[in-house]
């Protein structure tokens, strides 16, 4: 439970305070000021403990937006509220700074304040509708807002938010769309109202996976996982249902609901298909989950506009992009020999962009004399390193770059540690082998068909931590 919330600015001075329980005081505000906004040290921990008082906190350009407690909480929970509390401020505002929060404070108080039960939610509609739709509609947003409940969680769902509040204010509503409200608070698909009309039916599909490797001089992969997401735009009318499956189907292992198996097949080599094995996932509240147990499909009534539907976790089997051969030579105690031969192993109708690959040099370097043959390569002094850059490259391609670096004599004997050498990269595929085979649309009140909706799907590969020692 969460006793306040506070947002600062800068310099410490407070924006936005909401106290939702007995036990915080005025000087908790104080205490995060001095302690952390104003620290003599740079505070790295997202958590401080000051005087029996926890302060979970999270930055945003200038603005720190902090949760207080004294009880013992969940702090996953904690800071999923607070990117939540973005998220919403956010839809409403744009981007997070002190001229916007200072232009909104209003609504954020709205948003923050705390509505009651279901119960009591109800009858203040009952009473709503009593006054004949005479009453101020600010005193609307007020009741109908509920992201906090006594320090405790509730609603931070953006688009059932936006159905109570909005920047303009909530004009008076009629019977009919009250009953709506409470039909969408109350109901099973909280994430999508009634009545949605578009002139053409679209879904847009991005496939987005991030690499994460580590290896050995003599290429060996020591680490290596893609962590991925599934992030679909939704321009649908009515209330659609689509049924998506990835490479042919998932199930589930019998040891465990958070683990997936490969597919339907028992034996997927015999079935001729690529596969992909994913370690864990995890879904949007819309898909039902009964029926990916017992179909071994997802499907879901999809939110109108962008959302994320399913986030995943692969170990095996992983196609990677770019192999990094590095070949370093030192020449005596003043002088370096740096060779690095970049490998790309994709289709060649493929292109690999925004390619950048960071080779660190020792911190007594005096000079750097580099010779490249695709891109450009620069010495940063800054960053201790050579940065090269290759806008575009073609799949089963190879290139390299050589660099000499003259190093300033030391006293010290303790040799230089070799950092690894880290890439940027992205590339048109995913690299878990993780493919759409279907997805398809039912919408049977309407006069439309799966065959009328326009889908497009997309797949990106980018790098997480992809390193290669030397």
């Amino acid at each position: 439970m969460i006793g306040g919330l506070f947002v600062y600015n800068h310099k410490g001075e407070v924006l936005i305070s909401r106290v939702y329980r007995d036990d915080i005081g005025r000087n908790a505000v104080d205490a995060f000021r001095v302690n952390v906004i104003h620290a003599r040290q740079q505070v790295r921990s997202p958590v401080t403990n000051i005087a029996r008082t926890s302060f979970f906190h999270i930055k945003r350009a200038n603005i720190w937006i902090a949760a207080v407690t004294k009880q013992n909480v969940n702090a996953a929970m904690v800071f999923e509220f607070l990117l939540k509390i973005i998220e919403v401020m956010q839809s409403y505002f744009g981007k997070i700074s002190e001229e916007n929060i200072k232009n909104n404070f209003v609504l954020i108080y709205e948003l923050l304040d705390a509505s009651t039960n279901n119960e009591y939610y109800l009858t203040l509609l009952d009473i709503y509708l009593s006054f004949d739709n005479k009453l101020n509609s600010n005193l609307i947003q007020l009741q109908l807002s509920e992201i906090l409940d006594f320090g405790y969680p509730q609603n931070t769902d953006t688009g059932v938010l936006k159905t109570f509040i909005t920047q303009q204010g909530i004009k008076s509503a009629t019977k009919e769309e009250q009953a709506q409200i409470t039909s969408q608070v109350t109901g099973q698909i909280g994430w999508r109202r009634e009545g949605i009309k578009y002139r053409r039916n679209e879904l847009f599909l991005d496939v987005l996976e991030y690499v994460n490797l580590l290896m050995s001089p003599q290429g060996q992969v020591l680490s290596a996982h893609v962590a991925g997401k599934v992030v679909m735009k939704s321009y649908l009318s009515g209330m659609p249902e689509c049924k998506f499956g990835i490479n042919d189907k998932i199930v589930m292992e019998a040891k465990g609901k958070g683990s997936l198996g490969t597919t339907s097949d028992p034996d997927p080599a015999r079935s001729g298909k690529p596969v992909v094995v994913i370690d864990d996932c995890q879904f949007h509240q819309c898909v039902k989950l009964s029926k990916f147990e017992t179909e071994h499909s997802i499907s879901f009534i999809p939110p109108d506009g962008e959302f994320e539907l399913m986030r995943y976790r692969t170990t095996k089997d992983i196609s990677l992009p770019f192999r990094v051969i590095p070949l370093v030579r030192e020449v005596g105690r003043t002088k370096m020999e740096v060779k690095v031969v970049l490998k790309s192993n994709f289709k060649p109708s493929l292109l690999g962009q925004k390619i950048e690959v960071k080779i660190p040099t020792p911190l007594n370097t005096s000079g750097v004399q580099l010779i490249c043959l695709k891109g450009k390569a620069k010495y940063k002094a800054s960053e201790n390193a050579i940065v090269w850059k290759i806008k575009r490259m073609a799949g089963m391609k190879e290139t390299q770059l050589s660099a000499e670096i003259e190093l300033l004599e030391t006293d010290t004997k303790k040799k230089w540690t070799r950092p690894p050498i880290s890439m940027n990269f992205e590339v048109p595929f995913a690299p878990s082998g993780f493919k759409v085979r279907y997805l398809k649309v039912f919408e049977p009140k309407l006069n439309y068909s799966d065959h009328d909706v326009i889908k497009w799907v997309r797949y990106i590969g980018r790098s997480g931590l992809y390193e290669t020692r030397c």
